[in-house]
């Protein structure tokens, strides 16, 4: 099964980025930028402005790190290079929370220093250090200009103007209201808050990316309304913990288009809600915990905000969760799960586990497959325990051996395997809207609201029989399924 959760290397989401000298690597594989080709319709700087290379690697947040600050740099004039022998400096956006994760980091930024020789590293591991205090990246990479933790666009730009002066040209460009993005056209991702309260014990997070911030309500609701308007089909909001948001700023009350609007995870789904169904697009929701208000959320879920729930339960048994530290119960997390489903049928359900935590009997295991057998999870992603350094389940009391681990992530994976066969089986028949997400000779590859892109499963669609429909990236069409695996759908176009 594809998944994971968003802060772990082996759900990394990767996309061939549409401006030149960008790279987003799928499952943390590193790419020099010279093997990149520049898109048709990416338009560059003229002149002789400075050119900046970019590899960002890591989950759909640090993603949008990666365009905050490629929108920066397009509007002070900056080119970017697509390739490290045409950039004058690289940048590298880092992922560290697991061992696998810091080394593919570890490699990129090697690879940046051998190919060009000037890098600036930003990211989580910018914000990690080692065992005795060091500086992980300088301790390995002593040459890196200038190292800084996640979310730190200030810090990035003051090292670049130091490394790299700023045109002095004004007005160099003119930048689109939506800033640069990474995705393709037709997606994008809305970063609601930054940072976590939760203290899990498996996760960095917090200690990388601090404490939970949210973003004031008004300006996300214009960056989305901007997003739209530019042609944007599907936003997908995430965060760390997206049924947290506001709770830092007590839920305040800010304005939007002139009217009062709570700084609430309701009222922001209800908004934006309202700009999809004006601009024909979708919402979906990821990094929900199942706290009593998301029961709000879900009677607003259908064409519009999409009825998917991205849930990072991690465990069901009530004593591994509290050896984790989770905000949640299983007994709880299954009660709510089935009343949702209850109030809307056609919703879709993703999630990650964790199998093989430190302490897990055979019989916390096998109560975490019963919990999978009632939930029927319909997307769903399973890591064996992995130790992160610096996390507080690595001083835990009986380790699960590592072999244990794989042979209960595969058990989980097999379980689930037959659950996503039987519940994709039983859309065979049926018309579901697909957002076209690739053209090719055969026809197109797309996602229904079941399926958030990279992680979850796709609709091969067949084209329609007559000659002047034709199927076009980013936009809608209804589907009907024929055929189903454990995974995807194939379906003839309408």
């Amino acid at each position: 099964m594809r998944g994971g959760e968003g802060f772990s290397a082996a759900s990394a989401i990767g996309y061939n980025a549409r401006l030149p000298g960008i790279f987003m690597t799928p499952n943390m594989q590193s790419q020099p930028l010279s093997r990149i080709t520049k898109p048709a319709a990416a338009t560059t700087i003229s002149g002789a402005a400075p050119k900046v290379g970019f590899v960002s690697l890591g989950c759909p947040k640090a993603l949008v790190d990666s365009e905050q600050i490629l929108t920066q740099l397009r509007a002070e004039g900056y080119e970017t290079a697509k390739s490290y022998d045409g950039a004058d400096l690289v940048i590298v956006n880092t992922c560290g929370f697991i061992d696998a994760a810091v080394q593919e980091s570890l490699d990129a930024i090697g690879e940046a220093l051998a190919e060009n020789g000037k890098v600036i590293v930003t990211g989580c591991l910018g914000a990690k250090k080692d065992a005795a205090g060091d500086d992980i990246i300088m301790k390995v990479h002593p040459k890196v200009l200038a190292v800084t933790g996640p979310h730190a666009l200030a810090e990035v730009m003051d090292s670049v103007h130091f490394h790299l002066p700023k045109p002095h040209e004004p007005f160099i460009d003119l930048l689109p209201p939506q800033g640069i993005k990474l995705t393709p056209k037709h997606y994008a991702y809305l970063k609601i808050s930054e940072g976590c309260n939760h203290r899990c014990s498996f996760c960095i997070i917090p200690s990388m990316r601090g404490d939970l911030v949210s973003r004031p309500i008004g300006e996300l609701l214009l960056e989305a309304e901007n997003l739209f308007k530019s042609g944007v089909k599907e936003l997908l909001v995430i965060s760390q913990d997206t049924s947290a948001y506001g709770v830092d700023v007590k839920f305040r009350t800010g304005f939007w288009n002139g009217r009062p609007i709570k700084t609430h995870m309701t009222q922001l789904m209800e908004a934006l809600g309202e700009l999809a169904k004006s601009h024909g697009a979708w919402v979906r929701m990821h990094y929900v915990y199942p706290y009593p208000h998301v029961d709000q959320v879900i009677p607003m879920m259908g064409e519009h905000v999409l009825p998917y729930l991205d849930i990072p339960m991690q465990h069901a048994h009530p004593d591994v969760l509290k050896r984790m530290k989770r905000p949640a119960s299983g007994e709880k997390n299954l009660d709510r799960i089935l009343a949702w489903r209850k109030m809307n049928p056609d919703l879709t359900i993703r999630s990650t586990f964790i199998a093989g935590f430190p302490g897990e009997t055979e019989e916390e295991f096998q109560y975490l497959l019963d919990f999978l057998k009632e939930a029927q999870i319909d997307r769903l992603g399973c890591f064996a325990y992995s130790p992160v350094e610096g996390a507080t389940a690595n001083e835990l009391a009986n380790p699960v051996p590592e072999e244990v681990r794989e042979e209960r992530r595969g058990r989980v994976m097999l379980l689930q395997e037959e659950i996503s066969k039987n519940r994709l089986k039983a859309k065979v028949g049926k018309t579901v809207r697909v957002l076209i997400d690739e053209v090719n000779r055969t026809g197109g590859v797309g996602r229904s609201a079941a399926d958030a892109p990279e992680i979850d499963g796709v609709v091969y669609v067949k084209p329609p029989y007559e000659p002047h429909k034709k199927l076009v990236v980013g936009q809608f069409v209804d589907v009907r399924i024929t055929t189903s695996d454990a995974h995807d759908l194939w379906g003839e176009a309408q």
